[in-house]
């Protein structure tokens, strides 16, 4: 996916759900559990869950969670800890056959190799069937073919937007494809009467992806597409050569930190062009490390939630009284992604791989009764209900997954005015 950035989460918080014993280093267990709790009141009927494992009746549901903790992706890792946090809050007020959830999270640093070790910790030591993550498209990826595929763990990720993750249906994911906003970004530009553009892309499977489906979808002439790496202290020599390309439409399709960077060496050198991005292009990070005025006018094309739909007002009033702040689309992902994962073990015979593989698609599926909290999907469930009787409309959209594992998404166009993010337009993927 792309990177966003946020404040630390609040500790007050992070202590209340994880009972007060907080996180070690840089992975630890989200849980609102504490010894001998009583569960929840959703712990009487239905028949999902009934198989489990044969334990003691207040032993935790335990999934896991690879995030982007540290690394360039760690302000969308933040976001998403919010967001699970008021999720995991939301499950434990009613419980799951009378459990709490518990989720361990494991950091990816957000690189490949970093993920697929956080996954085979999850998966192979900790037994967990359910895995969430991961952000950036190329770990998500990585961890399916290193340590999912072949195996009953049901994959989940919460931010991944990568074109590629389309091919393999055995990778869900929360958040919608890429495809959608390249032909957003296209048609954003050719309507703004440009007929040339000049791209530059981070060099991973996220920027290649979706510079590639924006150059299928453009009508006009792509004078310049080159990649950029990661992490550098200095990009003139791109920000020269889309200068010289005579193209007055640029397009970015990389991350926060490495867009200030070449934003401020487009104002130091008075350069002038009209600016789009990706979402990742877009977050405090940016407004914060780059001056006012010097990407005035810029428009982004974001993943969105339905942000006038009641049940996302609701989640977004929680959660301002929850941090003070309104959340990311990437926090209702992260949310959602926990709610389906809760509903899909209720609704399962046993806590398996295998059982939750058939359930986790059918409890958001549209064959269902529409509800919009996991109390009332829950309750459903409770009262004998499977998981074809639920079709839960999530606080990030409506969560019918395809046949290869992508829902349905929505897209906001932002244009920066007075150096703040503002919504101009919503676009149905």
């Amino acid at each position: 996916m792309s990177r966003d950035t946020t404040d630390t989460t609040d500790r007050r918080t992070l202590l209340k759900l994880t009972g007060g014993a907080g996180l070690v280093g840089l992975s630890g267990c989200l849980s609102t559990t504490d010894d001998g709790g009583e569960g929840g009141e959703g712990g009487e009927g239905g028949e999902g869950g009934e198989g489990d494992d044969g334990g003691d009746s207040t032993e935790a549901y335990e999934i896991g969670m690879v995030d982007s903790q540290t690394g360039s992706l760690s302000a969308f890792g933040e976001r998403n800890q919010r967001g699970v946090n008021l999720a995991l809050s939301r499950v434990n007020e009613i419980g799951i056959n009378g459990r709490d959830l518990d989720i361990v999270v494991e950091d990816s640093e957000s690189e490949n190799q970093g993920g697929i070790a956080a996954a085979q910790k999850l998966v192979n030591q900790d037994g967990v069937p359910f895995l969430i993550g991961a952000v950036g498209s190329g770990v998500s990826l990585a961890i399916y073919e290193s340590v999912i595929e072949g195996t009953d763990v049901v994959q989940l990720s919460q931010n991944s937007t990568g074109l590629n993750l389309t091919e393999f249906p055995g990778l869900l994911r929360m958040s919608p494809s890429g495809r959608s906003q390249s032909l957003a970004l296209s048609n954003l530009i050719t309507d703004d009467g440009y007929d040339e553009v000049a791209i530059t892309y981070v060099n991973n499977d996220y920027g290649q992806s979706l510079t590639d489906a924006f150059v299928d979808a453009y009508n006009g002439e792509v004078v310049y597409n080159t990649p950029h790496d990661q992490d550098q202290q200095s990009y003139s020599s791109v920000i020269s050569e889309m200068n010289s390309s005579g193209a007055n439409a640029w397009l970015f399709i990389t991350y926060q930190a490495e867009f200030a960077t070449m934003v401020n060496e487009v104002y130091s050198s008075g350069y002038e062009a009209q600016f789009y991005g990706a979402d990742s292009v877009s977050g405090d990070n940016v407004l914060e490390n780059t001056p006012e005025g010097s990407i005035e006018g810029m428009k982004i094309v974001v993943p969105s939630a339905p942000v006038e739909e009641e049940n996302y007002q609701s989640f977004a009033d929680a959660f301002e009284s929850e941090y003070g702040r309104q959340p990311t689309s990437w926090a209702a992902y992260a949310y959602d992604c926990v709610i389906n994962a809760a509903l899909a073990i209720q609704a399962a015979d046993e806590f398996s791989g295998a059982a939750l593989q058939d359930t986790v698609r059918r409890v958001s599926g549209p064959e269902g009764e529409e509800v919009t909290s996991f109390e009332a999907a829950s309750q459903i469930l409770a009262d004998g209900g499977g998981p074809d009787d639920v079709d839960y409309q999530g606080v990030s959209g409506p969560i019918n997954f395809d046949e290869n594992g992508d829902p349905v998404g929505f897209l906001q166009v932002l244009e920066v005015q007075d150096h703040a993010y503002e919504g101009i337009d919503f676009i149905e993927g």
